[in-house]
């Protein structure tokens, strides 16, 4: 079996523009999506929690959009990605002679997003000398430069993301309290993929479309079998581990049908113990039932004991049914001699 491109692509249960990119009508992702519509007007502080390649970006840039800051600029800080050194002249900027190497003024990501959206990935790696600074920006929206004594007031709204766990780390005194409280004023948590598994075909076809159009290549068959395996996957790496599967496939595609990658990245995609007791076909289901049966009358079809009254069928249809279904009466009374 083969399941072709869908016309379109769902969003919380209703059709939306490409643009929206955030896929999925999963209970927990809708939920989502309705916690993005609240904030999303207000000036709010906002934290999304989520494991590592969730979308926290994309939910992000949602409320961004959705905001009446969607016309003003829109500035992202990956806090693990920058040393810790640079960081704090990464959001405050600095001036000419501020340190060894500085020789020109710089503008921080702070004055950059202002009147518009700073958006703070990976909040959690901030290192706890800078905490105090990050929060007085919160509170009073004012902040001075590396080097220099000149407040720069700004009009900043922050949207912070973090794939740690700030309370335990607020515990742990490793995060300040305050600066938590003050991020966590609408948080928002986002479902991982393997919780998901519904919303899997709508974002395969999603990125087959992205990557088939990039790559000037059209798809628009995927076999039963793949996107049956591609739910069952546990995707420790979520969205970001599909996407990147789902271009490789693409890449290795050369008709209008998907062929997954072979090798390790797609072998080593089985189905868990417990999703392997899928849901019976009702063929499967109408066949286990007979040949049970046939066992317990010995292979005997016809008779007031046999499968077929047992069944409560003529012997004609039950003989017409175990040759469509492939029930050898042979092999059931081989099975029931040993049983």
């Amino acid at each position: 079996m083969i399941a072709t491109m869908p016309e379109t692509i769902l969003n919380s249960g209703s059709l939306v523009p490409e643009a929206e990119r955030i896929i999925g009508a999963d209970r927990g992702l809708r939920q989502v999506w309705d916690a993005v519509r609240l904030v999303a007007p207000t000036d709010a502080a906002v934290l999304i929690h989520g494991e590592t390649g969730t979308g926290k970006e994309l939910v992000a840039r949602a409320i961004h959009d959705r905001s009446k800051r969607n016309h003003a600029p829109y500035v992202k800080v990956n806090c693990a990605a920058i040393p810790a050194g640079l960081l704090e002249s990464e959001l405050f900027g600095h001036e000419r002679g501020a340190f060894t190497g500085a020789l020109a003024q710089t503008t921080g990501r702070f004055q950059l997003a202002d009147r518009g959206t700073l958006f703070l990935d990976e909040v959690g790696d901030l290192p706890l000398e800078l905490q105090p600074k990050l929060l007085r920006v919160l509170q009073e929206q004012e902040f001075e430069r590396l080097g220099s004594a000149r407040t720069i007031h700004v009009n900043v709204r922050v949207i912070a993301a973090t794939n740690l766990d700030l309370l335990e780390m607020v515990r742990e005194r490793r995060f300040r309290a305050d600066l938590f409280f003050r991020l966590n004023v609408f948080p928002i948590s986002l479902p991982p993929l393997r919780d998901r598994s519904e919303d899997i075909p709508d974002l395969v076809w999603h990125f087959v479309r992205r990557f088939a159009a990039r790559m000037n290549k059209k798809i628009d068959v995927i076999p039963d079998e793949v996107m049956e395996t591609l739910q069952f996957h546990d995707w420790p790496g979520n969205i970001r581990e599909l996407q990147n599967l789902i271009e490789r496939a693409v890449i290795l595609s050369d008709g209008p049908m998907l062929h997954p990658p072979s090798g390790e990245s797609w072998t080593s995609i089985k189905p868990p113990e417990a999703a392997a007791a899928r849901t019976l076909t009702l063929a499967e289901t109408e066949r286990d039932h007979i040949v049970e049966v046939l066992r317990h009358s010995r292979g005997v079809i016809s008779g007031h004991n046999g499968a077929a009254a047992r069944l409560g069928m003529k012997r004609t249809t039950l003989q017409y049914r175990m040759r469509k279904l492939g029930i050898e009466q042979k092999r059931v009374l081989a099975s029931a001699a040993l049983a």
